[in-house]
């Protein structure tokens, strides 16, 4: 099992995320339970990013909204929220 840990961008995303689109909140917390048990299920969609995000990788939220994250060892960093558009 990992371990999940957010930064202050992260949490600062979240939170004004969350605001725009209370309905998804259940969705996020259901996504990240899942994450730490099983980080590249394809329920996830996680995928490995290029470019200048080359360390990170991206799960898919819903069809508009990824989550980024870094995985060192056992724990799962997760860095930004946002719509496709957004954080990419």
């Amino acid at each position: 099992m990992f371990q999940l840990y957010t930064t202050p961008t992260f949490e600062r995303k979240l939170k004004t995320f969350l605001k725009r689109h209370p309905e998804l909140k259940e969705e996020v917390k259901k996504k990240l339970n899942f994450l730490i048990t099983n980080p590249f299920s394809s329920q996830l969609r996680v995928h490995k990013l290029s470019g200048k995000l080359r360390n990170e990788w991206a799960l898919w939220l819903t069809y508009e909204y990824r989550i980024l994250f870094l995985i060192e060892s056992n724990k799962i960093f997760l860095t930004n929220i946002g719509s496709h558009d957004e954080i990419y």
